[in-house]
């Protein structure tokens, strides 16, 4: 009795200090992107220049070489956030900047994989998104969403493919859209392939699930379910009533991505309120349609099980891992200073968790000790390439010349020394890593992916040009 008592103690403490922690950096977060949009205005209203007409001279061939260039598309993560979203913030810390055709669509940020696949689909070409009328009537939410009056990339064929960079879940979500693709799952176009995706590079990606899912509150046993008492209930709670209540101008600056759930008291009253709370309606309902249970173990093979790498398609992959094992001993946490502070007693759960013995393993073969090297949200081994229930065919780096000339159909990954959001929201934590780790995606992009002949940066084709003029 006393030890149950005991460890039901830590199991409340651990909770409250989890709860209050992520509280409190979703509100420092939110807090700076507000102070940046104030800061921002204040100083555009105090130095605002005087209003003058100028005429530019466009430089058509500069215009029609960008243009020309295959975007590369920046797909968040898990509670991330697109262009136009928390003001001026940038989730990809301002990598975006790094090239001149980048595109960072605003996903939903707790929504099903399959949701976000949909709504990236259409963000580039355009239209009413269509969640599809099985998937919806399943689900109990409408088949149709948010209008996208003009697509970004309305020229998207197999004659005009995408690069796609997604991190965290962002990854799988690129995997999901581009079987879509190969399966012709949007109504109206028939002619869509898998050759619509160039390449997809996974930076710290979700694509074989990960551990987290069940220490934050999904159930093992069928990697779908919620525990009574977990952070993930009291996250269900907060999304519900911030959809709830409805505030237009809150949910214009962040969006969980439920719109076409109808949360809104507008539409449900209090009787909705209840049914939603209780599990009744809603992403958290049986069904289980919203990003969680496609995260975890089960949810991932589930996915992964209709999923191929495709043979004209390049991959790589980033894994992250802030774990070390001393000594061939115990998995512990690599030092204190280089790990996110939100993270660090995440590393550390995540390297002694153990799956329940009382209930059947993930899958055959599963073993604890294959998956206690983590960032902080992932494990390791899921972040190399897809390898559960089938692996698929990957070569391992450890520069990235090792790898050229590139070939397609395989997941090229290296393993890399950061935690989950290194990469993301705060450039200066990742200092010259986050560089050298965007520039070798953005070069790659450009020099060494094609399928027919290299794409020529805008820059780099005036001064070829000036080269030749001058001899």
């Amino acid at each position: 009795m006393v030890p149950w008592l005991m460890v039901s103690a830590i199991q409340v403490v651990e909770l409250s200090v989890s709860s209050v922690v992520h509280m409190f950096y979703g509100l420092y977060i939110f807090s700076s992107a507000v102070a940046g949009d104030l800061t921002q205005s204040l100083s555009e209203s105090i130095f605002k220049p005087k209003s003058t007409i100028e005429v530019k001279q466009i430089d058509q061939e500069k215009t029609t070489d960008v243009n020309d260039l295959p975007p590369i598309v920046l797909v968040h993560g898990i509670f991330g956030f697109g262009k136009g979203r928390l003001g001026g913030l940038s989730y990809f810390a301002g990598a975006e900047k790094k090239d001149e055709r980048v595109l960072v669509p605003d996903l939903g940020s707790l929504t099903s994989v399959h949701d976000r696949a949909r709504e990236l689909f259409y963000y580039l070409k355009g239209g009413l998104v269509d969640y599809g009328e099985e998937h919806s009537k399943a689900c109990g939410h409408s088949q149709f969403g948010r209008f996208y009056e003009k697509g970004e990339y309305q020229e998207w064929d197999e004659d005009h493919p995408i690069h796609f960079v997604g991190h965290s879940a962002g990854a799988q979500v690129v995997r999901v859209l581009q079987q879509m693709l190969a399966d012709k799952m949007f109504e109206g176009y028939e002619n869509t392939n898998e050759n619509w995706v160039l390449s997809l590079t996974s930076l710290s990606g979700a694509l074989n699930g990960t551990t987290r899912t069940y220490i934050d509150g999904i159930q093992p046993e069928d990697g779908k379910s919620l525990k009574p008492i977990s952070l993930l209930q009291i996250c269900k709670l907060g999304v519900i009533m911030y959809d709830w209540i409805d505030i237009p101008w809150l949910k214009s600056y962040y969006n969980f991505g439920f719109d076409h759930f109808n949360m809104s008291r507008k539409k449900t009253g209090v009787r909705g309120l209840v049914d939603l709370l209780l599990g009744n309606a809603g992403p958290f309902a049986a069904c289980g349609d919203w990003i969680l249970p496609d995260l975890s173990i089960q949810g991932s093979m589930t996915l992964n099980a209709s999923l191929q790498t495709f043979p004209n398609t390049f991959y790589f992959s980033y894994a992250t891992k802030r774990t070390t094992k001393p000594l061939g001993m115990m998995t512990v946490p690599s030092g204190v200073m280089g790990i996110h502070p939100l993270l660090f007693i995440r590393v550390l759960q995540m390297s002694q968790w153990q799956f329940p013995r009382d209930i059947p393993l993930p899958y055959k073969g599963y073993r604890d000790e294959d998956w206690q090297d983590n960032d902080g949200a992932l494990n390791t081994i899921s972040m190399t390439h897809p390898r559960i229930p089938v692996e698929h065919s990957s070569l391992i780096l450890r520069s990235d010349s090792d790898c050229l000339p590139l070939q397609p159909g395989i997941w090229y990954y290296k393993i890399v020394e950061a935690d989950h959001i290194m990469f993301i929201i705060n450039r200066e934590r990742a200092g010259v890593e986050f560089d050298l780790i965007y520039d070798s995606i953005f070069e790659r992009c450009r020099k060494h992916v094609f399928r027919k002949a290299p794409q020529t940066l805008p820059n780099e084709a005036q001064h070829q040009e000036r080269g030749g003029q001058e001899e």
